[in-house]
């Protein structure tokens, strides 16, 4: 039997939340609304016994804002989709692993478009490889498999059809896999791909080096060329880190 897709939806006004659930039913009626919530309260209780596949929340609530509720929690693996009248949160929602971000008033087809996003994001994580577990990610050794804490993973490096992992004990393991196959499930977790050959754990930058594309110096003393093509999204990213 196919599992139904869940979502809940979290805004302060009711009226933003009976016209979301309008658009759902809608537009996608195999959708089933679980809940509804107007506070970080209401969400919070709600979010650590369930764990819908989208959240829609809007940016300001009763009693705080997203961000507030989202700190909470060391990882949220639902889609969630922004919904707020304040363009100025674009950034901040998109460090947080953001699926879509949608200004009120709603537009229709913007609506329709972020829903399809994150139903596809569902359906590609729906049975990935190297999917991680809560905190860890597994990776495929001769005997089976290893799992590994993604908070110690300093940096990721490619090496045509293989990637190093170095970790933060000065250990590195090197495994069959490329790494465009681990930078999406990382990214939730504070990874970035500064470079073709380079996916680093934003937690683990030293310093910055002004250049064309520019340089870091990592944790492990690992100096790493940014590529010019990234280099405004990554300080975009690390603005928020100092």
């Amino acid at each position: 039997m196919k599992k139904q897709i869940q979502a809940c939806i979290i805004d302060d006004e009711q009226d933003g939340r009976d016209y979301v659930a309008l658009l759902l039913q809608n537009e996608f009626p195999d959708l089933h609304i679980t809940f509804q919530g107007r506070s970080v309260e209401d969400a919070y209780v709600y979010l650590t016994k369930n764990s819908p596949d989208i959240i829609f929340l809007d940016v300001q609530l009763t009693d705080g804002n997203a961000f507030d509720l989202l700190s909470k929690f060391k990882t949220i693996a639902s889609q969630i989709i922004f919904i707020t009248a304040f363009e100025n949160f674009a950034i901040q929602a998109i460090k947080n692993a953001a699926t879509d971000y949608i200004l009120k008033p709603i537009n229709k087809i913007d609506f329709i478009s972020a829903v399809n996003k994150a139903l596809e994001n569902i359906k590609k994580n729906k049975n990935p490889v190297h999917a991680p577990i809560h905190n860890k990610i597994s990776l495929p050794t001769l005997q089976g498999f290893r799992l590994i804490d993604i908070e110690n993973i300093i940096r990721c490096e490619a090496d045509s059809n293989y990637t190093t992992f170095y970790l933060s004990d000065k250990t590195k393991i090197t495994v069959s896999k490329t790494l465009h196959e681990f930078e999406e499930s990382l990214s939730y977790h504070n990874f970035f791909r500064i470079h073709h050959k380079h996916l680093i754990n934003l937690n683990y930058i030293r310093e910055y080096i002004k250049g064309k594309g520019g340089q870091i110096i990592m944790m492990d003393h690992s100096v790493l060329d940014i590529s010019v093509r990234k280099k405004n999204e990554f300080m975009e990213k690390i603005k928020y880190l100092q």
